[in-house]
């Protein structure tokens, strides 16, 4: 197979460490906006709630892997709590406070922009990240320092499918211009940064330090910051 001339990221768990949990933090900031809207619930209702909600989006994306917003996910819950629509700004009020907040579960990775900077040098460098907000990974890319890196940013709340789903990886070789063979995949997550991209013909590694899927060991890393040496290998195979 040629060389590599791109690397696709998967960005969460894979570039920044993050909660993976929706109500795990604290959220009262996000409570308070539901209290100025008028609702009657207290605070872990309101979790309770809000978790529910999410839950039911889920069970219905895991069906055929097709994506949702957060603004589905909020106007859904905000209709359900209040007895009746939200506004557009309750809405994006409520949601504003609710991602600033989860936002304080992420964590950016000593060492990653320089990393990403070496493998920007023979390298393009794509993201490829399942999430249901548009402005959530550029945002986060833009506090790295690492936007004018990515030659690409690909989400699925825009392409309308989440990894696995084949149509992610499609579009993102098609705004790419290059073939399946010309990529690697790197991402946390064994179905959608794994199996996925293999299925469409891209190689893949996986992070993946506790050896808890059956991958091959040439392509299992500890963290991103083993993907260098493992490109080399992968050379010289």
């Amino acid at each position: 197979m040629p060389r590599p001339t791109h690397i696709l990221l998967d960005f969460f768990g894979t570039l920044v460490a993050y909660s993976d949990s929706r109500t795990a933090l604290d959220h009262r900031g996000t409570y308070d906006r539901l209290l100025d809207f008028g609702a009657r619930v207290d605070y872990a209702g309101f979790l309770t709630g809000w978790s529910a909600t999410w839950a039911e989006f889920d069970l219905l994306s895991d069906v055929d892997d097709h994506e949702f917003s957060v603004t589905d996910v909020g106007t859904a819950y905000l209709r359900s709590t209040l007895g009746r629509e939200p506004t557009t700004e309750e809405t994006r009020s409520f949601l504003a406070a609710y991602i600033t907040e989860w936002n304080t579960g992420v964590r950016y990775l000593d060492g990653l922009v320089e990393l990403l900077a070496v493998l920007g040098r023979d390298h393009r460098l794509a993201v490829v990240s399942n999430t249901h907000d548009l402005r959530l990974v550029p945002d986060h890319l833009d506090a790295l320092g690492v936007r004018s890196l990515m030659t690409a940013v690909v989400l699925s709340v825009e392409v309308g499918w989440r990894k696995p789903h084949p149509v992610i990886y499609e579009s993102t070789l098609g705004e790419l211009g290059i073939r399946p063979d010309e990529a690697v995949f790197v991402g946390d997550s064994y179905r959608a940064d794994f199996e996925g991209p293999e299925r469409a013909g891209i190689r893949s590694f996986l992070i993946d330090p506790d050896r808890r899927t059956p991958v091959p060991a040439d392509r299992r890393l500890d963290s991103i910051f083993d993907l260098p040496a493992a490109l080399l290998q992968l050379g010289s195979a």
